[in-house]
């Protein structure tokens, strides 16, 4: 490297996000994340003993997954090669590729591809690396914020070991927001500046576990705020209120975030817990998440978990769902809470559910029984020279309605799906069917 080179990277690092010049290079260096590389663990102990296989990063931005790789860069004795998958192509992979056969042949070395975003790759761009995963031609270090097992192909998933990286705690953000304001060298300490308690402890919380989100509000904070009297800057509550503005709300509708925040939703439904439930409510919503999505899930929560411990949670589930498409955003926000309320609230039961499901059960396994005789239409010409419908008991000539016959195919008698729970109003439902079934009993035995 020649001196206008060097001058040149030095300037670009200077020049860099505070969030990138930052970026650690040593493994001891990384703040957080010690689930995966705390010294007793694997990934550190491959990272240490350069000894990595194909691997994953997957988790929300600014935990960690670029740095990881960086360390890896510079610790590993393997050549370093990095695309991002939002702009490369196919023609860039077999220029890595071709590159990394050169230098395995005449060199011995392997090479370490990381690709930054790669669920953006489609499946044939993804399918083009795994013969050279395959062989070693080269170690793929992916990168992704969606859940790889969604977004990557299950064959590249198979040849690598998945890391999740969680969102940084707030300790851990704390400590790389001080380094920000006061390490010399890489953070902002020559512009002097301090961080009150107060406002450190506000932009820990408020950046969510995204390291980059709070310093890159560190340093807008530092570089927009005038000195004070005593020549320092100071970061106060002020200020960051003012740098980080309101919480990004992380919620991709298409991706696995899209799908546990859904998930919380109906359980704390399940659970009685409306508080939880108008919360994930209000995420959702708050993220744009489609309104008749979320009272298609209502509905069907009303149906599977409430069931007929309260047969009104269907109706209201139902009802808000017409008024929601006909009132819109923002009321629309009310209709939905009072139903998400409503069935959170309500009785449970799943007896609809455990019915359906030992049905369709016995359908599959026992096929198309005979339907008995007297339950047969007999409503067309010659159906009574067939037996169809002799024997028929109409259960409106019968006291309370009811009256014993076999309605289920003769192999099946005594089957019971529906069994109805001790909640709501299927207490009502087993009463009133245990009564009518023994007093039908009593009138059998009297006659």
């Amino acid at each position: 490297m020649d001196l206008f080179e060097y001058m040149r990277e030095t300037n670009m690092e200077k020049e860099s996000p505070l969030a990138a010049r930052l970026r650690p290079t040593t493994l001891e260096e990384v703040v957080g994340q010690q689930h995966i590389i705390g010294k007793d663990k694997l990934l550190y102990r491959a990272i240490k003993a350069d000894k990595l296989s194909s691997i994953i990063f997957y988790g929300p931005p600014g935990t960690g997954k670029t740095t990881l790789a960086k360390v890896i860069a510079h610790t590993t004795s393997a050549e370093f090669t990095q695309i991002n998958a939002t702009v490369a192509g196919k023609k860039d992979m077999e220029e890595v590729v071709n590159k990394a056969k050169s230098t395995q042949g005449m060199y011995g070395k392997k090479t370490i591809l990381f690709i930054d975003e790669i669920h953006r790759f489609n499946k044939g761009q993804q399918d083009y690396l795994l013969p050279f995963v395959e062989d070693g031609t080269i170690i793929l270090i992916g990168a992704t914020t969606e859940n790889p097992y969604f977004e990557v192909n299950s064959a590249l998933i198979s040849r690598s070991i998945v890391f999740e990286l969680k969102p940084l705690l707030r300790e851990d953000i704390k400590t790389l927001i001080n380094r920000a304001v006061y390490d010399k060298e890489k953070g902002m300490g020559a512009y002097d500046a301090v961080i009150e308690e107060d406002a450190l402890e506000f932009l820990a919380d408020l950046s969510g576990g995204d390291a980059r989100h709070a310093l890159n509000a560190v340093e807008l904070g530092v570089m927009t705020t005038n000195r004070s009297d005593d020549g320092k800057i100071h970061i106060t509550i002020d200020v960051a209120q003012e740098c980080i503005q309101k919480r990004v709300v992380r919620y991709d509708k298409t991706g696995d975030n899209h799908y546990d925040t859904i998930s919380a939703f109906i359980k704390s439904m399940r659970g009685s817990d409306p508080d939880a439930a108008v919360y994930y409510l209000a995420r959702m919503l708050y993220a744009g998440e489609s309104v008749t999505f979320i009272a298609r899930r209502i509905m069907i929560h009303a149906a599977e978990d409430v069931g007929i411990a309260d047969p009104q949670a269907l109706q209201v589930a139902v009802n808000a769902s017409l008024a929601v498409e006909r009132v819109g955003m923002p009321e629309a926000q009310i209709i939905l809470a009072e139903a998400a309320m409503y069935v959170a609230c309500a009785p449970k039961s799943n007896a609809c559910v455990s019915a359906i499901g030992e049905a369709m059960k016995t359908v599959e396994e026992t096929g198309n029984l005979p339907i008995p005789a007297h339950l047969q239409d007999a409503h067309y010409k010659g159906a009574a020279k067939l037996g169809h419908g002799t024997g028929y008991l109409y259960a409106h000539d019968y006291p309370n309605n009811y009256v014993e016959q076999q309605y289920l195919p003769y192999e099946l008698t005594g089957k019971e799906f529906y069994k109805p729970s001790g909640n709501g109003y299927e207490v009502k439902v087993k009463e009133h069917m245990q009564r009518i079934k023994r007093e039908a009993k009593g009138n059998k035995t009297n006659e």
